[in-house]
């Protein structure tokens, strides 16, 4: 029996695909995600603890990216927790009128995703996972899956 090795190779980048990993587009999209975040938290009636929590930074930086005296770059997965918050909230609004949308995600859901929780708390607790389910179900909701 002949052996051969099998080798595995990485796919070519395709250009222009969006990549969180690489620090010019990190660099890049940080300040716009920021922004965003920061706009949707507070929009949501939340709190520090809440919004850093929520962006994967401690309090003590949400504090200083809140008074605009952070000059840091957001990492992958806080990029990825942006991305997810902002399709969460962007898919609230198609769905709802925004007064509802604003509030949906802190009321107690009974969707399988989020038990008892508001989705805030949900989002909060499972991390990334999460926060992409929910961004999932929202869509799925609004008939874009």
């Amino acid at each position: 029996m002949a052996s051969a090795a099998i080798r595995h190779r990485a796919a070519p980048a395709t250009a222009g695909l969006q990549n969180f990993s690489g620090d010019g587009d990190r660099k890049r999209l940080t300040g716009a995600a920021v922004k965003a975040v920061l706009r949707l938290v507070d929009a949501w009636g939340g709190n520090n603890a809440e919004g850093a929590a929520l962006l994967g930074v401690s309090e003590s930086t949400w504090d200083r990216i809140k008074a605009g005296k952070w000059d840091g770059t957001l990492s992958q997965d806080q990029l990825t927790r942006a991305s997810a918050l902002i399709g969460v909230f962007k898919g609230l609004h198609l769905l709802f009128a925004d007064s509802m949308a604003d509030r949906w995600p802190r009321l107690p859901n009974r969707a399988p995703i989020f038990g008892t929780r508001s989705p805030v708390e949900a989002m909060i607790e499972g991390g990334i996972p999460r926060m992409l389910e929910a961004r999932q179900y929202i869509d799925a909701l609004r008939g874009g899956l």
